[in-house]
Formats: C-alpha cells, sequence, structure tokens
C-alpha cells in the first residue's frame, strides 16, 4: 500500500509541475521587453487555467503530510529555503496576476509585472531545487535529522534548477502558442522554438554534472534509469521543437509537458526504494516503507483519496474543454 500512495504523490506532484509549470512559464516571458498589450493577453490566456492548477499542490501536499509524515518533517526541514522559495513565488504569481487586472496606472501594472517575473523564477527555482536534494541526497543523521541546509548549495541543485526555469519557459512559450490569437500565436512559436535548445544545453550540463557528483553517484539506486530519464527528456524537447516547427501546438504542449513530469519520475525510480538517501551515514537512509504512515492510516486516507483523483481530473478537464479555443474564440489546430 506504501507503494501505491508513493506513486499517487508522485502523480499528483507532477501533475503540479506539468499544469502549473505553463503559468510560470507565462510569467517569466512577462520579462521580455514587449508592449504591455501583448502581457496583457498573455496573463487573459492563462486567467482560467492557474488557480485551479495550483489545487493539484495542494492535494500533494496533503498526501504528503497524511501519507509519509516522516518524510514531511525532514523533507521541510532539509529543504527549507527551496521549499520556503517555491511557496513565496507561488503566492507573488497568485497575487500578481489578480492585481496586476485591477484599475491602475501602466507604472502599476509594470510593478505587478515584475512581481508575476520574480514570483515565477522562484517557484520554477525552488521546485527544481528540491527535486536535485532528493536526488543527490541530504545529510541525514542517525538520530532522524537533517544537519543544515548546506546541501542545497551545490553545482547540481544550481544546474538543475536552472534548467526547470529553462523547461517551464518552453513549457509556458508553447502554452501560448495553443491560447493566443494565430499572429501572436506565431511569435509565441518561435520564442519556444529559440527556447528549446536552451533547456537542452540545460539538460545536458544538469546530467553531466550529476553524472560527475560523487554526492549524486552514491545515491542512485538504479543507474540505468538516472541515465534512461534524461535521455526521455531529451527526446521530448526535441519532439516539441518539431511539432512547433509543424505548426500542431496540441502535440507540442504534450511533449513539453512530458519533459515537465520526468523530473518527478526520475527522482522515485532512481532512488527506490528509498526516499531520502543519507550522505553521511547509510542506515539513517529513509525507504518508502519506513517513511509512510501506518497501514489502517493508509486505509483511512484511501477512502478520502479516492474520489478525490477524479474529481481533480474531471475538473482540470472540464476547464480544458470550456477553454479550448484561442482568446479570440477561434479554435487551435491541435494536432
Amino acid at each position: 500500500m506504501d507503494l501505491a500512495w508513493y506513486a499517487l504523490l508522485g502523480l499528483f506532484f507532477a501533475s503540479y509541475l506539468v499544469l502549473a509549470g505553463y503559468d510560470y512559464g507565462v510569467g517569466l516571458l512577462l520579462a521580455r521587453g514587449g508592449a504591455p498589450a501583448g502581457r496583457r493577453a498573455a496573463l487573459t490566456a492563462l486567467g482560467p487555467f492557474f488557480l485551479g492548477n495550483e489545487v493539484w499542490l495542494v492535494a500533494a501536499v496533503g498526501i504528503l503530510f497524511g501519507a509519509f509524515p516522516v518524510l514531511e518533517g525532514e523533507l521541510l526541514a532539509g529543504c527549507y529555503p527551496a521549499v520556503a522559495g517555491a511557496l513565496v513565488g507561488v503566492v507573488l504569481v497568485t497575487a500578481g496576476v489578480q492585481l496586476r487586472s485591477r484599475p491602475g496606472d501602466v507604472r502599476v501594472r509594470a510593478r505587478w509585472d515584475r512581481v508575476i517575473v520574480v514570483g515565477s523564477a522562484l517557484a520554477a527555482l525552488g521546485w527544481g531545487v528540491v527535486l536535485a536534494a532528493l536526488l543527490q541526497g541530504v545529510p541525514r543523521q542517525a538520530d532522524g535529522h537533517v544537519a543544515g541546509v548546506s546541501h542545497l548549495a551545490t553545482p547540481f541543485a544550481a544546474t538543475a534548477g536552472l534548467t526547470m526555469v529553462a523547461l517551464v519557459a518552453v513549457h509556458g512559450a508553447t502554452f501560448l502558442t495553443l491560447r493566443l490569437p494565430a499572429d501572436a500565436a506565431d511569435a509565441a512559436g518561435r520564442t519556444a522554438r529559440r527556447l528549446v535548445p536552451v533547456a537542452l544545453c540545460a539538460v545536458v550540463v544538469a546530467t553531466v554534472v550529476g553524472v560527475l557528483s560523487p554526492r549524486v553517484r552514491d545515491a542512485v539506486g538504479r543507474p540505468a534509469v538516472a541515465v534512461l530519464l534524461p535521455v526521455l527528456l531529451v527526446v521530448a524537447l526535441l519532439a516539441a521543437r518539431v511539432a512547433l516547427a509543424r505548426r500542431r501546438p496540441g502535440w507540442a504542449l504534450i511533449a513539453t509537458g512530458a519533459a515537465m513530469g520526468l523530473p518527478v519520475a526520475l527522482v522515485g525510480a532512481a532512488l527506490w526504494p528509498y526516499v531520502l538517501v543519507s550522505t553521511t551515514d547509510p542506515g539513517a537512509s529513509l525507504t518508502v516503507a519506513d517513511a509512510a504512515a501506518s497501514t489502517p492510516t493508509l486505509r483511512l486516507l484511501g477512502w478520502v483519496a479516492l474520489p478525490l483523483l477524479p474529481a481533480l481530473l474531471g475538473f482540470q478537464a472540464m476547464c480544458w474543454w470550456v477553454f479550448r479555443g484561442r482568446t479570440d474564440g477561434r479554435a487551435p489546430v491541435y494536432w
């Protein structure tokens, strides 16, 4: 049962990155020089989705607290700066998108645009560093506590965080090719195609740094999986570029969405059966079974989670169906 809950936790967090990833990607693109009207059009395209996308984060955190209380405590203690930064970014994006639309002059809206950009960068960077910290291990002591946060300041954590920022930017630009009017969508498509090589370089650099890092090599229990998934990430980005070149934004968004979800799969599969690997005391490493709550607790939570997943999927499907067209009312060519 603990394996099922571990998979469900990964599914919910990966879904959050896939869906909220284009929120933060659109936010990052506001940093590009463009007219305020262009920024407004981008946020209008995003408007119906961004609050619903963050529900997946709430659900993932609920599973973490309820089904894996030991992991929750150690993860928050050991990755506190990265988690706090990511959550601050989420709050800034949510506040900025909503408050930007209030009456005010151009300078006020420009300030909120900067808030959205900063929040998007913090969210993407923070979650990337958290995933990197899990993959490279944490200094968990024999008493069960993580010592300090210096393990977050490593070359691999930095490159992984920047890679997440690059992936988010590509994902956001691809999302705009699906939602903006045709002329603006072409410009967004060109931006996405230019960003794909940047993301590819970031993935390659992060992979090389990870392979050369003794921390990562010692923590990863399945090296073959750890190599295969970055290759799939590269394939997904190349597929997205081909789809963008052929003006198939639907396929491109599916490919960039896969690229957003693969890092979660990488961490879960490469570390199994561990969920938290100790770099200082191998005996202090935390397995999935050790981190999970008791079986009666997991069964009780199952009655809560059983209707939750179809409800979230149904809401997301309804939202995409209702707002499936471009912002000018025209239907895009998805495939």
